[in-house]
């Protein structure tokens, strides 16, 4: 009976101690996987991750040659261009225009801009409103497409839908153009394939995201500036390209 005793009491002290290591581990584990959840970083939405990219001018692919294809603002044979490619629907092209805008005073006829479609699919009217764009100077010329841009970027509330479809045709109307030509022209979708092809070139040479603005100089050298940056990042590689 004695012996039975001092088996059972060997026997809990053997099950305490297995608990204690047991109960151990556990709390260790548990204090692990607190400390990674707090310490993780949080997962980047996707257009965060589109937009914000290095902001300093990089050396950059070549892009495709500017022609008269292209729509131009300023001095057509300025020694250095401008090429931005955008995106109607995105909020860091909204806030960016305005930069553009005073560079664009700033230099005078020194450089030239030319605009190239970039719609992000998840941007929903981007891809239509930059078709319509191609309508509009189709139907008005050159100067009614850089208003359209102009009034675009200005009553936009961006991030995909900022712009109702349906006030395209009152706009296009509003800017001198014929607003049922213009509506035939959108509905027939006659320039999605240009805007998907400017798509296409712009990733060949590098544009991940918009804005994505190249610098060129007149030997076809560029640099690439990604997203909304201040004016003094474009004057450090516009005065670098006009020498």
């Amino acid at each position: 009976m004695a012996k039975n005793i001092e088996k059972l009491k060997s026997t809990n002290k053997t099950l305490i101690v297995a608990l204690i290591i047991a109960a151990f581990f556990l709390g260790s584990l548990t204090n692990k996987v607190s400390t990674l959840e707090k310490n993780s970083s949080p997962t980047i939405a996707p257009e965060v991750t589109k937009q914000a990219v290095n902001p300093t001018a990089v050396s950059a692919q070549k892009t495709k040659p500017i022609t008269d294809s292209d729509h131009i603002r300023g001095n057509k044979n300025a020694k250095v261009t401008l090429l931005e490619y955008s995106d109607f629907e995105c909020p860091f092209c909204k806030s960016f225009h305005p930069t553009v805008q005073t560079i664009m005073k700033t230099y005078g006829d020194k450089i030239r801009l030319a605009y190239r479609h970039f719609p992000l699919t998840f941007h929903a009217n981007a891809q239509k409103e930059a078709e319509a764009s191609e309508c509009i100077a189709e139907l008005g010329g050159n100067d009614s497409f850089w208003k359209y841009v102009d009034t675009i970027f200005e009553r936009t509330t961006s991030n995909g839908t900022g712009f109702a479809l349906d006030k395209l045709g009152p706009l296009a109307s509003e800017l001198g153009v014929n607003q049922t030509q213009f509506q035939n022209c959108l509905d027939s979708g006659k320039y999605e394939k240009l805007v998907k092809g400017q798509i296409a070139d712009g990733t060949a040479a590098g544009v991940g995201g918009t804005p994505s603005t190249f610098v060129i100089n007149d030997k076809g050298n560029s640099q690439l500036i990604v997203g909304a940056q201040p004016i003094e990042t474009f004057k450090t590689a516009i005065d670098l390209s006009l020498k």
